[in-house]
């Protein structure tokens, strides 16, 4: 993807300056940058390190003299377009369609068979703000794709949401964009298990570390997809380019599953979390319940636990989701299965839930020394599986069947 005409588009943040950098990454990488900057961004940016940064002259002026068609012209040059850093004031003037400035007029004419990215930077109350949340709607829905902002402390102090992205979390975000797959896939992943309080210091929880659903988000991205990955905090994390958000509870997991599909439109949901079938309903000591709220349970005496069955997410996926052409990939983990057993186990999968694909593992299978852990994709119907010797395989052929381009069929 090297050789690339970028367009960057920066409005008036003191994030410039991580723009500045991801400008200097691209260009090192090959690719020709020009910048498109407002009126605000040049208080924070000058002229002169823009375009000793690209070598390019910068355009902010829409009347300059000889620059009538820049907001045409630079379009047409452009093979992706990105507004980095977006303020608030940014994304609200795009979605309202205006074109007051050299910046606006070009995102106006933006030519949509092209990509066009979003890169925000705001305090985090711009960042919640209604106005702001249904502009990033719009600009989705319009077909922008947004690069995830950075939580922490914001210029003004501030702890939250909206910091502009690390430069080579941009700079991944870009060449993701810049791939051709033969359809571009919005992809939510969940990984990671889920945990169930005990009390202020214990949990009952599982062993899955994530590592598959880090594996498929990263190799998806890579292919030129739009990922979120839903992960438990102490799952595996993966590297740049996937937006992230965070779980620890089943509660938690339900409530932002119900939120990113009744708020976006994904395509696909690979639902790859070991979501805990049982909830704490009680602590007993001799037969008293004991207080919930977060004190450490301490005792003689060996506690009760009272358990409750959690509701199974997969079954609810495609209702709670605003594409009703959801497709959902399931995953099925045995332990010491017989293949006879690891079969019933996928159909009973298909048959209670709602999915389209079933990709099975059994522990007994993973390769300690080399952590593979081979893995079988059934489609429904089929009478055999894909086989897929590791996580980088299932990934590949997850894609091919995601996209319309399945592999060789199995024998």
């Amino acid at each position: 993807m090297s050789g690339s005409n970028l367009l960057f588009v920066l409005s008036g943040s003191i994030a410039c300056y991580k723009a500045c950098d991801a400008i200097s990454r691209l260009v090192q990488r090959g690719h020709r940058v020009r910048v498109v900057a407002t009126e605000s961004a040049l208080r924070f940016v000058g002229v002169a390190t823009l375009e000793g940064l690209t070598g390019a002259p910068v355009a902010a002026d829409l009347f300059a003299p000889g620059a009538a068609l820049d907001h045409l012209e630079l379009g047409r040059w452009a093979d992706l377009t990105i507004v980095c850093p977006a303020t608030a004031h940014t994304l609200n003037r795009v979605a309202a369609g205006l074109g007051d400035d050299l910046a606006g007029t070009l995102l106006l004419a933006h030519d949509w068979q092209k990509p066009l990215l979003f890169a925000p930077a705001m305090n985090p109350a711009m960042w919640s703000h209604p106005a702001t949340i249904a502009a990033v709607r719009r600009l989705r829905d319009w077909g922008a794709r947004f690069v995830a902002v950075g939580t922490g402390r914001t210029a003004c102090g501030e702890l939250g949401e909206g910091r502009l992205a690390e430069p080579a979390e941009i700079v991944v975000a870009i060449e993701a964009a810049l791939a051709r797959p033969i359809r571009r896939l919005r992809v939510l992943v969940t990984g990671g298990g889920t945990i169930e309080p005990l009390d202020g210091v214990r949990v009952l929880a599982n062993l899955s570390t994530g590592a598959t659903a880090a594996r498929l988000a990263s190799e998806l991205v890579r292919g030129g997809h739009e990922v979120t990955l839903l992960r438990a905090r102490s799952a595996v994390g993966v590297e740049a380019g996937v937006r992230q958000e965070m779980f620890e509870t089943f509660t938690e997991l339900d409530a932002a599953l119900t939120r990113l599909l009744g708020t976006e439109e994904f395509d696909t949901v690979i639902h790859a979390a070991a979501v805990s079938d049982f909830a704490l309903d009680a602590v007993l000591v001799d037969g008293t319940e004991q207080p919930r709220g977060g004190a450490k349970l301490s005792t003689d005496s060996a506690p009760t636990l009272r358990l409750r069955c959690n509701p199974k997410l997969l079954d609810t996926l495609r209702a709670r989701s605003r594409n009703t052409a959801l497709r959902v990939v399931a995953f099925k983990l045995t332990r010491g299965a017989t293949a006879a057993q690891s079969q019933a186990a996928v159909a009973a999968l298909f048959a209670r839930g709602d999915v389209d694909w079933v990709v099975h593992n059994d522990l007994a299978h993973r390769v300690a020394s080399t952590g593979a852990f081979p893995a079988d994709i059934w489609s429904r119907g089929a009478t055999a599986p894909w086989t897929c010797a590791d996580r980088a395989e299932l990934a590949v052929t997850l894609e091919q069947l995601l996209v319309g381009a399945p592999p060789v069929p199995p024998l």
